[in-house]
């Protein structure tokens, strides 16, 4: 198969793919017990909206799928934040904008704070050939959990006595349908971690962290080429993934095969 040049239709699929993902692994945390972390989704037109009380940082308490259409439910979606004392960040792809959109994101008190790369890419029908060093496994058991929590923890730049937080906020993702855990070893230590869901036929690469003391040494496009892999052994026809501008993650990806579909830009609270 050669890769679709990316046009509207394409473009939707892909933000589709991304919502769906989005959703169910934020769903995954507030379906533990009570609820503690105070997880709420509100849909307003096609736009979803994603607020985690106990987790102010904005990749939880945001907005995807805006577009024009969505465009007179603006002041609702505002609203919804405000009532909960929450700064909040909007995704704007490309696919659905117009300059009255902009204007009225600006009117209602957001700004531009950056961009973020989108990329696209064809499953690999190969199985990638991996240095002696590095082994990969699926996830399939909470002892293995464990080594993923620990990984992801110190990977993220958190200390690992905080290891239970991020245990208790992916263990939903363990077994739950659409999605795969990752746990790559160097000479035989837990070293990088991976995930991927798969919607329809798009695969999306979600997340990846690789501890300090373990990057530079490939694990982290190891994870990626496996990930590529499987997505071709589910028969899906695009694997998608996000990343920073510019950064290791995309410079990687692009090595992969991978290509730009767009560049997001991202929209907060104006603070002052």
């Amino acid at each position: 198969m050669k890769l679709p040049v990316i046009n509207e239709e394409w473009a939707r699929r892909i933000q589709q793919s991304e919502v769906e993902f989005f959703t169910s692994r934020i769903s995954s945390i507030g379906e533990r017990e009570g609820n503690p972390n105070g997880v709420e989704i509100r849909r307003f037109g096609k736009s979803t909206a994603f607020y985690v009380r106990e987790m102010p940082w904005s990749l939880f308490n945001s907005v995807k799928g805006f577009s024009h259409e969505d465009l007179g439910r603006l002041e609702e979606i505002v609203q919804f934040y405000r009532e909960r004392q929450r700064a909040f960040q909007m995704d704007i792809n490309p696919v659905g904008c117009s300059p009255e959109l902009f204007k009225e994101l600006a009117r209602h008190g957001l700004q531009q704070e950056g961009f973020h790369s989108v990329l696209y890419g064809l499953p690999k029908a190969e199985l990638p050939t991996l240095p002696a060093e590095i082994s990969i496994r699926e996830v399939k058991d909470e002892e293995d959990f464990q080594h993923y929590a620990e990984v992801h923890c110190v990977g993220s730049g958190m200390a690992p006595v905080h290891k239970h937080h991020f245990f208790n906020n992916n263990i939903g993702l363990l077994g739950r349908p659409g999605w795969r855990i990752y746990l790559a070893s160097w000479q035989e230590q837990p070293a990088a971690v991976a995930v991927m869901h798969i919607s329809d036929d798009i695969a999306s690469c979600t997340l990846a962290a690789t501890a300090p003391q373990f990057r530079r040494k490939g694990l982290h496009t190891a994870l990626l080429l496996r990930r590529m892999h499987d997505a071709y052994k589910a028969d899906c026809r695009l694997v998608a993934a996000q990343a920073s501008f510019a950064g290791t993650s995309q410079n990687n990806m692009e090595r992969a095969g991978m290509r730009i579909a767009w560049t997001r830009a991202v929209w907060g609270t104006v603070t002052t």
